[in-house]
């Protein structure tokens, strides 16, 4: 993990967020071949064009994990809604399986600021979510 310091003309600032988020009803879209791959080169190339550096992201078979760090003029929801937005588009295209899907992604999500999370509050937010009926 980076522990850099981001500077602007105004501010300086080390904000790192560790988001947890699943697809609806916790689907297992990673099982199918290459989304994984294609999900995170998304992902990246999204963050890098919003100025989101991201730290780590892994991907289970139902809900990933990312790690990120973004200046505070860039609010929590807005990195959500870049992340999602971008990625549900481009793999619904892209993926035969998910075009059928209305939305990829649930609303919600987890977040918290770095080092405030534990495993079980993630395995918490995980089960929580709920399955498709």
């Amino acid at each position: 993990m980076k522990n850099e310091y981001k500077h602007t003309k105004t501010t300086v600032s080390l904000l790192n967020y560790h988001f947890v988020f699943c697809p609806r009803y916790r689907r297992k879209i990673f099982n199918i071949p290459k989304v994984e791959d294609r999900f995170k080169e998304l992902t990246l190339a999204k963050c890098e064009e919003c100025g989101i550096e991201v730290l780590s992201q892994e991907c289970h078979i139902d809900h990933v994990h990312m790690f990120v760090s973004a200046l505070p003029a860039m609010s929590i929801p807005t990195i959500m809604q870049q992340i999602k937005g971008a990625t549900s588009v481009e793999l619904r295209k892209e993926f035969p399986q998910l075009k059928a899907m209305p939305s990829l992604w649930t609303r919600s999500y987890f977040v918290s600021t770095a080092g405030n999370v534990s495993s079980e509050t993630i395995k918490w937010y995980v089960e929580t979510q709920k399955t498709r009926p």
